[in-house]
């Protein structure tokens, strides 16, 4: 069984999200994909196996399955290209058809996504409290032009805004007690995110909820995390630039390319690295 490990999401050579990429001619039973995840030990591995008109795609992160994983599609997209040549890829996942454009260009590999729908809904007062305390932060540390949200790109994210680049470098929180509160909210990550710019954002993921303690670079995020800035008219021109990681020492870079169409696909595209 080939396991690749492939890191999205890079900084030119350096940096990025490792994900594991299975492509099978069949998908082994959920137990054993599970299992492969936990073995693998990486936020997620990415399933897939070919369909008639694209492939089939399921990802596992070490402690549960996830309904859609940014930087594992960007692996899969770079891993098909490798073995297929460079294209665009339909998937079909458990909740939503979306595809993957990967490419090759000498030594590097690059890949471009476009999510499943967005919505997004404001988080109640009780809920933006919880979170706070969970991080040590207060009211006084919120960006208020960015209202903390409930953000969908493929799976649900709390969006927290900061108003500083020093908040953001300070996050820390109980895995635990993280855990606990996103299970409950029925979030996969919470969203931390400073505003260098209208169109350049820092943003850290903690991802309590598949026992990881951060990402370093998580594309469904990013993707909800457009389509909030879409609904809330934030002032994008079209694209946002991320940069993740850089607080663990795993520099990550993310673009995310969408229309003022309310709801729809975002393109997140970057490039991916062979571990």
């Amino acid at each position: 069984m080939n396991i690749q490990k492939i890191a999205a999401f890079s900084d030119q050579n350096i940096g990025g999200n490792p994900a594991g990429v299975l492509i099978a001619d069949t998908l082994p039973d959920t137990a054993e994909m599970q299992s492969i995840a936990a073995e693998v030990g990486f936020s997620e591995t990415a399933f897939a196996t070919p369909l008639e008109s694209g492939f089939r795609v399921r990802y596992f992160s070490p402690e549960s399955e996830v309904p859609f994983c940014g930087h594992a599609t960007i692996a899969l997209g770079a891993a098909l290209a490798l073995e297929f040549g460079d294209g665009i890829f339909n998937l079909a996942l458990n909740d939503a058809e979306i595809s993957v454009e990967g490419s090759k260009d000498g030594e590097i590999l690059s890949a471009a996504l476009q999510s499943p729908p967005t919505h997004s809904a404001p988080a109640s007062p009780a809920l933006v409290e919880t979170v706070l305390d969970l991080f040590g932060y207060s009211e006084q540390d919120l960006n208020p032009d960015i209202p903390v949200a409930k953000i969908h790109g493929g799976a649900n994210h709390l969006a927290v805004a900061l108003n500083s680049r020093e908040a953001l470098a300070a996050m820390k929180y109980d895995l635990d007690v993280g855990r606990d509160l996103m299970n409950r909210e029925q979030l996969v990550t919470i969203l931390l995110a400073y505003a260098e710019t209208p169109q350049i954002f820092h943003t850290r993921n903690p991802f309590a909820s598949g026992g990881v303690y951060e990402d370093p670079a998580t594309g469904a995020a990013t993707a909800a995390f457009a389509g909030y800035l879409r609904d809330l008219n934030w002032p994008h021109n079209g694209l946002i630039d991320v940069v993740q990681g850089e607080d663990m020492g795993m520099r990550s870079k993310l673009r995310a390319e969408f229309s003022n169409t309310t709801g729809a696909s975002i393109r997140v595209s970057g490039t991916a690295r062979i571990m």
